[in-house]
């Protein structure tokens, strides 16, 4: 299962990670430099869009947001084995289905990355409708979040192709 992981796609399966790792890194560490430039956290606002560098120390988009190290250490844990149950199943998809796995596993990979260098996830996409704002994310969680998305678009299409052969 795993030479065949190697050897089959594996070079545009690492592309598809490193690419999105790489954009993910690099649009953090902007916004982070930005932020220190401009002595500010609040980078750039507009009528449905603000850019703003906010710490995320809990899960996806802020939440179970902690201060005690162990908890978020436990945390972290739990993620790391998230990931690694994600890359396995990677390696036993070798369909359509990989690319969501990868989108998710690499935007995963890059919070983790954070969470082990910065001690949190710097979060800096929030988009409002007036006083009305979603949760402030960045580029991995959109990733994470279109590969979920993927996923769960996939398990519709099987489902009813397996309906209509019923």
């Amino acid at each position: 299962m795993i030479i065949s992981f190697l050897t089959k796609n594996f070079y545009i399966n690492i592309i598809v990670v490193t690419l999105i790792f790489i954009l993910d890194r690099f649009s953090k560490i902007y916004v982070i430099n930005l932020s220190k430039v401009n002595f500010s956290s609040e980078l750039y606002r507009s009528k449905y869009l603000n850019i703003s560098l906010v710490w995320n120390e809990g899960i996806a988009f802020g939440l179970l947001s902690f201060n005690q190290s162990y908890i978020y250490n436990l945390l972290s844990l739990l993620i790391a084995i998230i990931i690694i149950f994600i890359f396995f199943m990677i390696i036993r998809n070798d369909n359509i289905k990989r690319y969501p796995l990868l989108m998710i596993f690499a935007g995963a990979i890059g919070n983790l990355y954070d969470r082990i260098v910065y001690k949190a996830v710097p979060d800096f996409i929030d988009f409002h409708i007036g006083e009305f704002h979603w949760f402030i994310f960045n580029v991995a969680d959109i990733f994470i979040s279109l590969g979920v998305f993927f996923m769960i678009l996939l398990e519709l299409i099987d489902n009813n192709k397996k309906n209509e052969k019923n």
